[in-house]
């Protein structure tokens, strides 16, 4: 009853179209006044500190260990996190976050990139008259509205297209769909559609038309999850908030409560990751917001605490942009074994996901193949047969762990609701358990913070992150990149970029840009020449703590989640960075490593090793046999079997053609199955064989063999190109 009561209310209320004491868009734009004047309110009591210039990390480790007492310390840098330290630091509270990795490190950066309320849990609340579902997504497109509002460099509405394969269905799902409108209200970002079969194929032109009836068109917000976290996390520090990444809990410090004789927690102890300098940190109230780690802390404070928390891992591939379109992505509602699959174009490329499988929670989840396999099969089933979906052409592959809230003895994390739990313990401690859902990370630190503040008697005003905007948002535009353009020079596609990751603060990187020496661009170095992302950002990084070379490949830039072959900037990143922090040559080659091992295990790069090595069985006909003999033997001259850098640097000479040593060797590693230093005969066979079964797309070396053999033949010029290549 609870249910349709509020379902009425909505359809009243929200926008539905039934005519109220007042007309909808009356509604919607007395709501938006009021809004905005809350807003001015609300920001003319705020002052930032640090709106000019941040304090480096050195300042925040010394402002952890020598302010005498914090009122609020969150624990965890991901989403919910620094959304409490936002919003305990705009209450006027004295905020201190600390966070073991990188902020964002974990599964605030491996998300489906989606701000949504979830349109598969509105079909189980109607279905189930599950009234705490509809609630959660309710709240959901509420936030969803006020996150595209409060940070519109780096999100934006996206229309997503559910293919109708049968008749029946098309008033179905466009019952279901309208009635996501319906709840979101005036906060609908546009009205669905009904699109006929061919509209459908014309505005997704690989979409299969066998037995295709038509689709149906709605709204969601996209944006770029790790740098939507990091901005938080940077205006909850402008505001004033002590922030600081690499800095791990040992344990919880208590005191003895004089009155009732209970131990209370007043602090933590913690560890600069990166020094191993041990100290201090006291507070009036500590707060959980580890994700999936939630039950770890909890036994720091009680080691009797039931885990309240079942991880779940969401595994999601990155292929090229041309399998969807620029500006539509597409909704699986019905997988094979009844999951929901988004197929969706993200920073040029396409991303798929997500799966949802009981797993073990770890700081390093690795996707497996199976996950890869079962996302590219249901791909592969709702595009046309014209497009061959490869194995080989997945560029990136990675898992995220959800902290799914649930009872201990529950197995199915599929039926288990994304809602979030706030719990107080006995000793003090607050706890956020967040349930796996990006979007509501604002109204959960609300919550939080409400509660802590109650409990813990804590001397603070209202909420005041409604409207708040977040770091790089005020005085952007969506022509803003025009003014970076023509103010310094730089390459639209490079403007863009930057406009739409540090909005207007773009300015300050832009300042930073080198001369590249050429007429055009003149400024803006490249790190890589297919993608956008300059030298200058890795010196705006450091500002903004990034501290090793995976923060700038995963998450300050999105390289090593577009393309785990991108590895080539890592050197001159590491030099840039080295330079910068004076890092020793010890500690640049453990960077470089690092940095290599988390895009081989973490990034889906181990996959394509794994396409080579799982089977010896070379799958080529005789004559494919000679042929590639005949092509591996224009390098291997002398017959050895085998051919090096030394072998391949010698015939490129013979053509005028130049690669730099490290670049060849890397291509020579990613066939080099042994790890020997060479590339044997039956090592290049089975590239080919695995390049013929599409398990391996665009090698490098298979691709730069064959250039070279067809230079030999014609005896003219060539240019080898560098391939983005596939895992």
């Amino acid at each position: 009853m609870a249910f349709w009561k509020a379902l009425k209310r909505t359809v009243l209320v929200g926008g539905g179209g039934v005519a109220t004491a007042f007309s909808l868009a009356q509604l919607m734009e007395y709501r938006k006044k009021q809004a905005r004047l809350a807003l001015v309110a609300a920001e003319a009591e705020l002052k930032a500190p640090f709106a000019d210039e941040l304090p480096t990390r050195k300042e925040q480790l010394a402002a952890l260990q020598n302010t005498v007492e914090f009122d609020v310390l969150v624990v965890g840098g991901g989403a919910t996190g620094v959304g409490c330290a936002l919003d305990a630091v705009t209450r006027n509270l004295r905020t201190a976050l600390v966070e073991r990795s990188d902020f964002s490190a974990g599964t605030s950066s491996r998300s489906t990139k989606l701000i949504h309320g979830g349109v598969r849990y509105l079909q189980k609340a109607i279905m189930q008259l599950d009234y705490e579902q509809y609630k959660m997504v309710k709240e959901a497109l509420l936030e969803r509205a006020n996150l595209l509002e409060i940070a519109p460099h780096l999100s934006a509405p996206l229309p997503i297209m559910l293919p109708v394969y049968k008749w029946w269905q098309l008033p179905y799902y466009w019952a279901g769909i309208k009635m996501y409108d319906v709840v979101a209200g005036i906060h609908c970002l546009k009205s669905s559609y009904v699109l006929s079969k061919s509209k459908a194929l014309e505005l997704f032109p690989m979409l299969k038309k066998d037995k295709l009836v038509g689709a149906i068109v709605y709204y969601d917000g996209q944006h770029n999850d790790a740098r939507m976290n990091l901005a938080i996390g940077l205006t909850a520090a402008r505001y004033g908030a002590v922030v600081a990444n690499y800095t791990e809990v040992v344990h919880l410090l208590k005191t003895r409560d004089p009155q009732t004789g209970k131990e209370k927690v007043c602090g933590a102890r913690c560890r600069d990751v990166i020094t191993g300098k041990e100290f201090d940190v006291k507070a009036k109230c500590v707060i959980n917001a580890t994700g999936p780690f939630t039950d770890s802390l909890r036994k720091m404070d009680d080691q009797e605490s039931q885990n309240i928390c079942q991880p779940s891992a969401g595994v999601h591939i990155v292929i090229p942009g041309y399998y969807s379109p620029d500006n539509m992505g597409l909704l699986d509602p019905a997988t094979s074994d009844g999951r929901v699959i988004f197929f969706l174009p993200w920073e040029n490329m396409t991303i798929a996901g997500t799966t949802d499988t009981p797993t073990s929670v770890t700081a390093h989840p690795i996707p497996g193949e199976d996950d890869i396999n079962f996302i590219l099969r249901e791909v592969r089933n709702y595009l046309s047969p014209d497009v061959e979906v490869r194995r080989g052409d997945v560029l990136a592959a990675w898992s995220g762990i959800r902290p799914l809230v649930t009872d201990p003895s529950s197995k199915d994390t599929q039926s288990i609701c994304r809602n979030h739990v706030v719990s107080i313990s006995d000793s003090g401690l607050v706890t956020i358990a967040a349930g796996g859902k990006w979007t509501t990370y604002r109204s959960m630190a609300e919550e939080t913070l409400d509660a802590a503040v109650e409990s813990l008697a804590l001397s603070a005003g209202p909420c005041k992150t409604v409207g708040l905007m977040l770091d790089g948002a005020k005085g952007w535009t969506p022509t803003f990149y025009i003014r970076l353009v023509q103010d310094y020079g730089l390459e639209k596609e490079v403007a863009q970029h930057l406009a739409s990751t540090y909005g207007a603060k773009a300015y300050d990187v832009a300042k930073m840009a080198q001369v590249t020496g050429q007429r055009w661009p003149i400024v803006g170095k490249r790190l890589v020449s297919e993608f956008p992302y300059i030298e200058a950002e890795v010196l705006y990084a450091i500002k903004e703590y990034a501290c090793t070379a995976i923060d700038i490949i995963a998450r300050r830039t999105r390289l090593g989640f577009l393309n785990v072959q991108a590895a080539e900037p890592l050197p001159r990143i590491v030099e840039i960075m080295g330079k910068e922090l004076d890092w020793s040559q010890v500690r640049r080659q453990a960077e470089l490593d690092a940095a290599r091992k988390f895009l081989y295990h973490e990034m889906g790069y181990r996959s394509r090793s794994e396409q080579l090595t799982k089977t010896s069985e070379i799958n080529l006909d005789y004559q494919e046999v000679v042929r590639y003999k005949k092509r591996f033997h224009k390098f291997d001259k002398e017959r050895k079997g085998f051919i090096t850098t030394v072998d391949v640097q010698q015939v490129l000479e013979n053509i005028n053609v130049h690669i730099d040593e490290n670049s060849l060797h890397e291509i020579l590693n990613e066939v080099d199955l042994n790890k020997n230093g060479q590339v044997e005969i039956d090592e290049f066979l089975q590239l080919m064989s695995a390049v013929k079964k599409g398990q391996v797309s665009d090698s490098r070396l298979a691709i730069l063999l064959k250039s070279v053999e067809e230079t030999l033949d014609k005896r003219g010029p060539v240019t080898v190109d560098r391939s983005g290549g596939g895992v």
